[in-house]
Formats: C-alpha cells, sequence, structure tokens
C-alpha cells in the first residue's frame, strides 16, 4: 500500500460530511475572518464537481451573481 495513503488516513480527522454529488444544489456556509472580526457567508450553488480522495477531496460549486457565472472550489 502506499506509504502517503497510510499516514493521511491515519491523520485525518473524519468529518460528517453529508453524501451529494454532481447537480445537486447545495448551501455551503464558511467563516470569513477580516482583521478581528469573523462572519459567516452562505454560498449556493449547483455542484459543478468532485474531484480527490482522503484529505486532498474537494468540490466546485458553481451560482450565477448579477448575470455573472461564480465559481468556488470547496475542500472537504
Amino acid at each position: 500500500m502506499d506509504l502517503m495513503k497510510i499516514v493521511q488516513d491515519t491523520l485525518a480527522v473524519k468529518k460528517e460530511v453529508p453524501e451529494f454529488k454532481s447537480g445537486d444544489t447545495i448551501t455551503v456556509y464558511y467563516k470569513i475572518k477580516e482583521g478581528n472580526k469573523e462572519r459567516i457567508q452562505q454560498f449556493k450553488g449547483v455542484v459543478i464537481q468532485r474531484r480527490g480522495q482522503g484529505m486532498t477531496e474537494s468540490f466546485t460549486v458553481r451560482k450565477i451573481s448579477g448575470n455573472v457565472g461564480v465559481e468556488r472550489i470547496f475542500p472537504l
């Protein structure tokens, strides 16, 4: 077995993430830190892709904001 995969599996913190796939509409809530202030912002859109595995897994969400398409990549 790959040594890198073994190390990642032992050090990875297991997160409970709901199942979703490409084509699903989801809302992602994430924290934004500006100086010493902190706020939570939401990004609602359609999942374009899900890639990677383990600690390197990420997904891309696309939304239309003011007639402009916006894509954002989130780590899992």
